[in-house]
């Protein structure tokens, strides 16, 4: 099966990025995790172990993500009960508060028992997902960074300058 989506959001790419990359939060807003560990983090990666749970069918997952923030992140299956599994994240920066993004997941389970339960319930998650981190991206605002504050403008030279 291989999903492909796209949207136009109005918000700026690095944060749909950090919500994309941020699967420790994914319970908080997908309905289908059940649970999230980080097991690596670092600027050109993030390792996860993920737990799905949806209408009465679970497995666990655990990829390795390479990444470029803001603009691209791969899904490597580690482990999990998939056949071939591929994803990936794309997210182009159409203004300082607009991106357009693009996800492709490609995947295959690796048993017909494992397609005929499974494979309805994560055809429907993997059709929605773009929605529902376009739709959290828009339920939780970009943070806003503290404006810096001025520099001081250099002292024009006076007579009294230096001092006596």
């Amino acid at each position: 099966m291989q999903v492909r989506r796209s949207a136009l959001v109005a918000r700026p790419a690095s944060h749909l990025f950090d919500l994309i990359e941020g699967a420790e939060h994914y319970p908080a807003f997908l309905p289908w995790c059940a649970g999230a560990t980080i097991l690596v983090r670092d600027d050109s990666v993030v390792s996860a172990d993920i737990s799905i749970r949806f209408k009465g069918m679970g497995f666990e997952i655990r990829t390795r993500n390479p990444k470029r923030r803001p603009e691209f992140m791969a899904i490597y299956l580690e482990r999990g009960p998939f056949r071939r599994f591929y994803g990936e994240w794309q997210l182009k920066v159409l203004a300082e508060d607009a991106c357009k993004v693009n996800f492709l997941l490609d995947y295959e389970f690796d048993s017909a028992v494992m397609t005929r339960m499974a494979g309805p319930v994560f055809d429907k998650i993997a059709d929605k997902l773009v929605d529902a981190f376009v739709q959290r991206a828009i339920d939780v605002p970009p943070p806003v960074l503290a404006p810096t504050a001025p520099a001081e403008a250099p002292r024009a030279p006076d007579a009294d300058w230096p001092p006596p």
